[in-house]
């Protein structure tokens, strides 16, 4: 079966790899790259392993090795050897402001017929307090809680 994506490496670029697997601070990320594209090389210089070799080589999975091939072809050395940030950012759902209410609420008494508050009378009662929030899951309120040493909870 014929390659799809066929990685070429001039000169400058077997320099640059090669001088990031001589970097001592160079992430791993970027040095496992490095790694499969000289050996991945099917230039006049190139080894030119099979997928399958670098796989075995390296302890990747044969999808890693065609992605990296891939992001290598498309969109060039440098872009290749980066990792990509995510697409959507973590949205924080409580500030700092709630963050504390919540802390107040759970350090003081529990409703009448509970012993204790739970994560889900906790989350339902910010709703019913706070008019910006229309729905709170009881999982935030225990990562919200979890940032604090004085949780009850």
């Amino acid at each position: 079966m014929e390659k799809r994506y066929v990685v070429e490496l001039t000169v400058a670029e077997r320099e640059q790899l090669g001088g990031i697997l001589r970097e001592r601070r160079a992430s791993r990320f970027r040095q496992t790259r490095a790694r499969v594209f000289l050996k991945a090389d099917e230039g006049i210089d190139g080894p030119g392993w099979t997928d399958a070799k670098i796989c075995e080589a390296f302890d990747l999975s044969p999808a890693t090795v065609l992605r990296a091939r891939k992001q290598l072809v498309e969109e060039g050395p440098e872009a290749a050897l980066e990792r990509k940030s995510s697409p959507r950012p973590e949205k924080r759902v409580l500030d700092g402001a709630q963050e504390a209410r919540l802390i107040a609420l759970a350090c003081g008494p529990p409703p009448k017929g509970h012993a204790r508050w739970t994560l889900r009378l906790l989350a339902d009662r910010m709703v019913v307090l706070e008019h910006d929030l229309d729905h709170l899951s009881h999982e935030t309120v225990r990562k919200a809680l979890k940032k604090t040493s004085s949780s009850p909870t």
